[in-house]
């Protein structure tokens, strides 16, 4: 595994360079807490010549014809399927996923820069009614540079969808690299490069988060952010753009629901939920189903199938093919999982699996499933992030869709029922921004993904997705 794994460098205008701190920063392998590769982190210089180049490969990447813009990326795109299997290698040493999901995340990262490659053809103005003798028209014009700041959990995702949709649009980009993941990055970055990607089109910077992310947003040659992270980050950065009128797209934390009807096949509802919870980067993602409101005439049934299904979970490294799910990123999360699990069953919660870290190195949690939890727990309030299923009941469907919008977290929901009534009340009434019903899967590259209320505002992905790094220009031309 070591071999497969990149030495870490910035890119900044066209040219791999170690950071200018003296401050090196540790890489973990969470299977086994053990150091990976060493990086130099960026200084302010170096930060200064990544949003110069920005400013400069902005003005030369937006005047490259379209369809040269587009060719560079579908060849951006060939080569991490090309590349795949490598890929996947360094994300599951630094990310700990199973080689499996990381090499299907792979592939849909280069799924989404190939859509917005092809999408970009298609970020239409329009013609607007006038009288003889004037035209009126609108016409989308890349936004600028653009700041895009990524988390851990999905570093081959999120890039493409940043870096992929950015650069479609018109746009040059700076990359900043979460600090437990960044290999992913340095990777995939060498994929646009080798595609041909202009110097200053995109940069790529490591080190420290906030000093990063605060030069970044607040440099006048920046334009717009895009942010994935946690909702307590994000009101930061969204507070720092806001000072600067800067556009931001912030793709903030979960806590999605799963309504369990009366109706529900359980066996269906428990074979989602089971990979969708724990399977899916050990419950690390912010989509993950989380608060199951399960009808009372199927809810014991339910516990006693979603425990089952739990314990029967392999706990390993990713590089095992027997593994179902590998560890969590860091002592952090094992730490803030085990106050959530102890919160919990303190406050009256029924534990029925886990609940506990696993003997051995490595950041490994048990699978955890706690019934009858009440809503003051600390783990019914606050994003879980990790490989816990809390299990409430409820008699009516209007009770269930009012607990799950009681939270400010507003990203993806789901729902199971064989009610065409039922579907339309839930459609109707649950608060989010995704909502699944009668299945647990990911959003494609043709549709927007995104939360409301405290889980964030704007798209990525779908149309929307592009049109977020564009400006609009309205252009009045009389002649008469």
């Amino acid at each position: 595994m070591a071999t497969a794994y990149p030495e870490l460098k910035q890119y900044i205008d066209g040219a791999w360079v170690h950071g200018g701190s003296t401050t090196t920063h540790p890489v973990l392998n969470p299977a086994d807490e053990k150091v990976i590769a060493h990086y130099r982190e960026a200084d302010a210089a170096d930060l200064e010549r990544a949003i110069t180049a920005a400013h400069n490969g902005f003005l030369a990447w937006r005047t490259i014809p379209l369809q040269e813009r587009t060719a560079i990326l579908l060849r951006c795109a060939d080569l991490i399927r090309q590349r795949a299997d490598h890929l996947a290698q360094i994300l599951c040493a630094e990310g700990g996923k199973r080689l499996a999901e990381a090499r299907w995340e792979v592939l849909r990262a280069a799924d989404f820069i190939e859509w917005d490659a092809h999408e970009a053809r298609r970020l239409y103005g329009r013609v607007l009614p006038s009288d003889s003798g004037i035209q009126h028209v609108t016409v989308r014009e890349p936004i600028g540079p653009v700041a895009a700041l990524i988390a851990w959990n999905f570093p081959a995702s999120f890039l493409a969808r940043k870096v992929g949709g950015a650069l479609a649009a018109g746009c040059s980009v700076i990359l900043k690299a979460s600090e437990e993941t960044p290999g992913t990055c340095v990777a995939l970055v060498q994929c646009f490069v080798d595609a041909g990607i202009p110097a200053g089109a995109a940069n790529l910077v490591l080190g420290d988060p906030p000093m990063i992310s605060e030069r970044l947003i607040r440099h006048p040659a920046v334009r717009a952010v895009s942010f994935t992270g946690s909702a307590e980050v994000g009101r930061i950065v969204a507070g720092l753009a806001a000072a600067e009128l800067k556009p931001c797209v912030m793709e903030l934390g979960g806590h999605a629901p799963v309504i369990v009807c009366a109706d529900a096949d359980l066996q269906r509802v428990v074979t989602a939920s089971i990979t969708a919870k724990f399977a899916n980067n050990a419950g690390q993602v912010c989509v993950a189903p989380t608060r199951f409101i399960v009808h009372q005439s199927l809810y014991e049934d339910f516990v006693d199938a979603l425990t089952a299904a739990a314990k029967n979970i392999r706990v390993g490294a990713g590089t095992d093919p027997d593994t179902d799910m590998g560890p969590l990123i860091n002592q952090r999360r094992v730490d803030a999982i085990d106050a959530l699990v102890t919160d919990a069953v303190r406050t009256g919660g029924r534990l029925t699996a886990g609940g506990h870290r696993l003997e051995g190195s490595g950041y490994f949690y048990a699978p955890t499933v706690i019934a009858d939890v009440p809503e003051q727990a600390m783990a019914m309030c606050e994003e879980p992030f990790g490989p816990i299923a809390l299990i409430a009941s409820f008699a009516e469907l209007d009770e269930a869709i009012d607990t799950a919008n009681s939270l400010p977290y507003a990203l993806a929901a789901y729902a199971f029922t064989e009610s065409a009534q039922a579907a339309g009340r839930l459609t109707e009434r649950v608060e989010c921004g995704v909502l699944s019903i009668n299945h647990i899967g990911a959003v494609p590259t043709s549709a927007p993904f995104g939360g409301i209320k405290g889980s964030g505002y704007g798209k990525e992905g779908g149309i929307e997705g592009l049109q977020a790094y564009t400006t609009l220009k309205y252009v009045s031309h009389q002649w008469a």
